[in-house]
């Protein structure tokens, strides 16, 4: 297996983190991809939905950076895209306005969407056809009834489509009007370069998005302080009404193993390959990199990171 960002770690970290990312690397690579995507199940204590609504994001979102010039490459071919950013700043990049397929990383504006609702107590009552839905899931069935706060975190943590389709049609009672509202939200967002043709990421004819764009996108995922919490938790229970319970352990499998890492969604279909959006926050200084047929997206995201946490220096583009 071609591990491009193994180098770069040892080049670029600290010993002791460079040992950290490693163990952290290891254990990933050591889990299957469609584990990763589905998320084994685990037993943990249960959490509690919030009661009423989600909590309001802070009156100032981050704003999306400006369009930059031709970024320097610092990681050539780990990835059909990706971008770096460093506390609102593009640092490193290619073909960052490429439009490719997103994969469940489509899942960060269904997010988006279905806290901006603001009804985080609301029954959702599964569909068949949501509960039909392939892919990773988590195994709802027709006819069962959860809150809208326990099916959003099967979304975020275990990217589960099932949940994802559930929620597209409680908030505008199909998936079709759902996505036409994702589509006028990224238009809002000046998201110019994607297009949805579903919630949860499925590969369809004409439905891209860029490593800006969903740079972007994911720093108003963070803004939402509901999103932002749920993003970054390794594992949590939820229930249906009917009291089954669903353990859910979250895809990314960085979190509490590479130190600041906390969050933010995993991507994977045959046509986009390994997807990612990594955020994280060491001493103030806040990273985010967004990888689209990743290569190897573990190894490559904790380079990246980890550079890009480091103290800037000429060398490496970002002053002294």
């Amino acid at each position: 297996m071609r591990t491009p960002g193994r180098g770069r770690i040892a080049a670029a970290t600290p010993v002791a983190r460079r040992l950290a990312a490693a163990a952290a690397i290891a254990t990933a690579l050591a889990m299957p991809a469609a584990r990763v995507e589905s998320a084994m199940p685990v037993t943990v204590p249960v959490v509690p939905a919030s009661a009423g609504s989600f909590p309001s994001a802070p009156t100032a979102v981050r704003p999306a950076a400006p369009p930059t010039g031709r970024l320097p490459d610092r990681y050539p071919g780990v990835a059909a895209a990706y971008l770096v950013r460093r506390d609102g700043v593009d640092l490193w990049g290619a073909r960052i306005d490429a439009p490719l397929p997103p994969a469940s990383l489509a899942k960060l504006m269904t997010a988006l969407l279905v806290v901006e609702a603001g009804r985080a107590d609301d029954i959702v009552t599964v569909s068949a056809r949501a509960a039909a839905t392939g892919g990773a899931r988590l195994g709802l069935r027709a006819s069962e009834r959860l809150t809208v706060s326990a099916l959003l975190a099967a979304l975020l943590l275990r990217s589960a489509n099932d949940a994802c389709v559930a929620l597209a049609e409680w908030r505008d009672g199909s998936e079709q009007a759902f996505v036409a509202r994702m589509n006028a939200r990224a238009g809002e967002l000046g998201l110019a370069r994607t297009r949805f043709a579903g919630a949860c990421g499925f590969d369809a004819p004409g439905q891209h998005s860029s490593a800006r764009d969903l740079a972007a996108l994911a720093e108003h995922v963070l803004g939402q302080p509901a999103l932002a919490a749920l993003a970054a938790r390794e594992r949590m229970t939820i229930r249906s009404e009917g009291d089954r319970s669903f353990a859910l352990a979250n895809t990314n499998a960085l979190l509490g193993r590479v130190p600041g890492v906390n969050g933010l969604k995993t991507g994977f279909t045959n046509g986009a390959g390994r997807c990612l959006v990594v955020s994280a926050e060491r001493g103030g200084v806040r990273v985010l990199a967004v990888l689209l047929g990743a290569g190897d997206r573990w190894w490559d995201a904790v380079a990246m990171v980890e550079r890009a946490l480091d103290p800037p220096t000429a060398r490496d583009g970002r002053g002294g």
